[in-house]
Formats: C-alpha cells, sequence, structure tokens
C-alpha cells in the first residue's frame, strides 16, 4: 500500500498565543497581581490630599534668650610680702575662713617641718582622701592640684599653726606667721580663693565701659607657679563678698521687653542651676544693659568672668500645637438649668418634649456630651433670669433647631436655636478625625500653647492633623 502522509493541522498564530497565556505559571500571575496592586496604590497616594500629624508635646511657647553675662564681684588681687619659693594651701575656688592658710614662702624649694597630727585628724584625712578618689575625673586631672593644695591646708590647720612673728598687710585681708622654713600667709577675712587674675578686680558696675564686654581682649593670668616669687607680685585673688552682678548687653527691643521687670529667673548654661535676682536696666557708653544683683549663689561661678545665661521669661506653658491645626466648631448653646440626670444610667443630657400623632406631649431624653460650660454675658437673647446662669455647648448632631426642651425643676421651656464657637483641633489617634476642644493661653506666629485641663480636650502625645484645612470632622483617615 502506498505511504500517505497526513498533514497535521498547524495552530493558527492567535491560538498560540491564547494558549501561550494559558500556559503561564501561577508564579507569574502572582506577580502581576500584585503589580497592578502597587500600580494602583501608588496612583491613589498621589492623586489623594496628603495629611501631616503632628504629636502634641509639652512646654513653653518658644525658648527663652540666651545672654552673655560679664561677673563684677567684690575682689582683690593679693601680693606676695616676701620672696622665695610659694607653696600653696587653700584649694582653688573653695571658700576659706578669716585666720585659714593660703600660702606659704620659704627660701628653698623644699620646705622643712614638723607635724604630729592626732588620730582623730588623720582620721579626717583619710575620708577626705576617699572620698576625693570616688568622685575623681580623669578628663579633670587639675583638680588633684587644687585637693592637694586643700590638704596640706587642712593639716597646717589640725597643727594649729602658730607663730612668735605676726603681721597685717595693708588692706587687711592677709596675715602672716612662721612655721618651720616658711612664711604661712592667712587670709584675715573670710572669702574664696582664686589663683588668677584678669584685670577686672576692683572694677565696679558703676566704672564698667563697653569695652569691657569684648571677649576677644579678655585675658587671664595664672599666678601658680613653681618657681621663685619676689615681693609684691601677685599670688591670689580673693573674693570677700557674696553679693554679685552679673551685666547683660540688651538690644532696644529686649531693653523694651524687659522694661517693667524688676525681678528675672536666670537659669546658668554652665550647671542647668536657676536662681532669681533683682533686674535693672542701665546704660553703659549709650547702649542698654541689664543688670542683674544675686546675694547667693557666687561660689558656683567664681572663677567664671563671662557667663552664659538663659532669663526665664516664657513662664507660660502647656501643651504646643500648631496654628495650621486649630479650627473652630458651632455647638447649640443651652442655659445649664435645662439639663437634668438620667435616673438610671446617670448619664447627663436634655429633656426633648414634643408631640405624637395624638397631640400628646412626650418627653424623651437625650444624653448628649457636654463641650464646655461658660458663663452667660446677656448677649443670646435670653430672659434676664436665664442671662445669668451657665451656658452648656452641647453637639449640634444631638439637637435640630427648634427642638423644645423642658426643665425638671420648674417645667419652664427653651426653644433651642441660639449658636456658640469653640476652638479645637482634630485628634486622629483612632484613626479618624475627632473634635478637642482647646483652650489658647498663648501664641506667636507658628504656634500656641493650650490649656492641659481643659474637659474633652488634648492630652500629651496626642496626634493631631496639622493641616486641619483639608479635613473633616470624623473622616477616616488610615
Amino acid at each position: 500500500m502506498p505511504n500517505i502522509q497526513k498533514n497535521a493541522v498547524q495552530p493558527s498564530g492567535i491560538l498560540k498565543k491564547i494558549r501561550k497565556i494559558f500556559s503561564m505559571n501561577i508564579g507569574t500571575m502572582l506577580f502581576g497581581m500584585l503589580f497592578i496592586y502597587m500600580l494602583f496604590s501608588a496612583v491613589l497616594y498621589l492623586t489623594s490630599t496628603n495629611i501631616e500629624s503632628y504629636q502634641v508635646i509639652s512646654g513653653p511657647l518658644s525658648r527663652n534668650e540666651t545672654y552673655t553675662g560679664l561677673a563684677i564681684r567684690e575682689e582683690s588681687v593679693q601680693k606676695a610680702d616676701t620672696s622665695g619659693y610659694i607653696t600653696y594651701y587653700a584649694r582653688e575656688g573653695s571658700k576659706i575662713n578669716a585666720d585659714g592658710a593660703v600660702y606659704g614662702i620659704s627660701s628653698s624649694q623644699k620646705t622643712e617641718s614638723s607635724t604630729e597630727l592626732s588620730s582623730e585628724n588623720l582620721a579626717s584625712i583619710r575620708n577626705q582622701m576617699l572620698s576625693f578618689s570616688k568622685g575623681f575625673n580623669g578628663s579633670k586631672f587639675n583638680t588633684t592640684y587644687s585637693f592637694k593644695y586643700e590638704l596640706e591646708g587642712n593639716i597646717l590647720q589640725y597643727a594649729g599653726v602658730t607663730g612668735n612673728s605676726v603681721s597685717t598687710s595693708e588692706d587687711g585681708t592677709t596675715s602672716v606667721v612662721t612655721y618651720g622654713n616658711q612664711t604661712i600667709s592667712k587670709a584675715a577675712n573670710d572669702g574664696i580663693v582664686l589663683y588668677s587674675k584678669d584685670g577686672y578686680e576692683g572694677k565696679s558696675v558703676e566704672s564698667l565701659t563697653a569695652s569691657d564686654f569684648d571677649q576677644n581682649a579678655y585675658h587671664e593670668t595664672d599666678l601658680k607657679t613653681q618657681n621663685s616669687i619676689k615681693t609684691g607680685d601677685s599670688v591670689y585673688t580673693l573674693i570677700t563678698d557674696e553679693k554679685w552682678s552679673l551685666v547683660i548687653p540688651l538690644t532696644e527691643k529686649q531693653a523694651s521687653k524687659l522694661a517693667d521687670r524688676t525681678v528675672v529667673r536666670v537659669k546658668f548654661q554652665k550647671d542647668s542651676m536657676t536662681q532669681s535676682g533683682d533686674f535693672s536696666i542701665i546704660e553703659i557708653d549709650g547702649s542698654k544693659y541689664g543688670r542683674i544683683d544675686f546675694n547667693k549663689g557666687l561660689i558656683r561661678y567664681a572663677s567664671d568672668r563671662f557667663l552664659e545665661i538663659e532669663l526665664v521669661t516664657n513662664t507660660v506653658t502647656g501643651l504646643k500645637v500648631p496654628l495650621s491645626s486649630i479650627v473652630t466648631k458651632e455647638f447649640y448653646v443651652i442655659p445649664s438649668k435645662y439639663a437634668t440626670t438620667n435616673q438610671d444610667s446617670q448619664e447627663t443630657g436634655f429633656i426633648v418634649q414634643s408631640r405624637d400623632k395624638n397631640g400628646k406631649d412626650v418627653d424623651t431624653f437625650v444624653h448628649t456630651t457636654i463641650y464646655a460650660s461658660k458663663e452667660d454675658d446677656g448677649s443670646g437673647g435670653q430672659t434676664e433670669e436665664e442671662s445669668t446662669s451657665t451656658l452648656y455647648y452641647v453637639d449640634k448632631k444631638d439637637f435640630n433647631e427648634g427642638d423644645v426642651i423642658v426643665s425638671q425643676k420648674d417645667q419652664s421651656h427653651y426653644t433651642v436655636s441660639d449658636v456658640g464657637v469653640l476652638e479645637g483641633v482634630y485628634c486622629i489617634n483612632q484613626g479618624y478625625a475627632v473634635f478637642r476642644r482647646i483652650e489658647i493661653l498663648d501664641q506667636n506666629e507658628e504656634y500656641a500653647i493650650v490649656s492641659r485641663n481643659t474637659d474633652y480636650g488634648l492630652s500629651r502625645y496626642d496626634h493631631i492633623v496639622r493641616n486641619a484645612d483639608k479635613v473633616n470632622e470624623e473622616e477616616i483617615l488610615y
């Protein structure tokens, strides 16, 4: 039999494409669906209104202004009464009592003295060394030398340094005794010891000039030395009064803002401590300066001539919100005398009176949230008796204009019509916009400070809508 070849029917091009589509695996289909979803979400995001949230924080409206103050105090530079090698016995920046040993001078670098201390004194010295060791900070190694001076001074004090020759300096701030081969100089008055000078000693607030505030020209001289000194050389500075002053340069705007103040609260940037001082505005070389007088706290800043400070003038604190978040909402205003309490649920509300189809009066209790209560100013059209009451602000969605409310006390009637306005923001903690009432205490061009204790108000860390003009109340945002 002859071979008969049958030509296979070849599928058309369209059929091939259909078969190719249906031959795709499940992974390809899932990827395609995911791509379409992502594309749709991107288009939706780009075309929708961008709602920005803001987390409510607490604090003042703005930062307090900072200043650089020049410290003026009662101080004098003490001179050496003799020449020789010096040994320090007072800790720098510490307060020394009158008759306390400040330094000693001997003809040689090696001092010769013999002292026998009691067991109590030795125990006290050990405690001082232990305390210093526990609080030692390696980044402030120079405090070791100050502690050494203090310890040696205490040893002299325990030994009862006396001598058969005693003299007093001309200004009466230093007395001198001999001890071994040293001449010991002792403070004649209480004071704070500094081993430096800067040329401001002896200056008063009245003698200051504008050039005294130039920090670039300021120079401080360290008086501590291991070399021999001469009679009349400067040895240390003694501050003899706890009263001191800070003088700060002011612009005309700052001077005007502070003009009515007689007392200011000062925060020192060095250690964040605060204290109050008497304030006045003075003129130096034709410019305005603020003078702050203190009667304590000097020992903390005795080594500083210029101090960075903050005047605590922004005392209004509360919750801080952007002005762009603030909206207004209308409420129905109802006198408080018409409010009643449901006996079963103990909820506060009002009795709304209506008529049924038979013309009989029907009383319905309506529970509502009272957002605010304010004294009536008499401008709402109420009677004289009603105008003396408190007005309750209730949500308009709970009532209709023209509703008649009846008082359970005297059966008087009130027709709902008056409208009041409250300020608030939209809280979005739950994903949709909820009105929260605010009471503004202070504000500037960008932010407002609102009370923490407002009924149906905000709390710290609440999330609110920053651009409130783009949102409607109860709108679902996410």
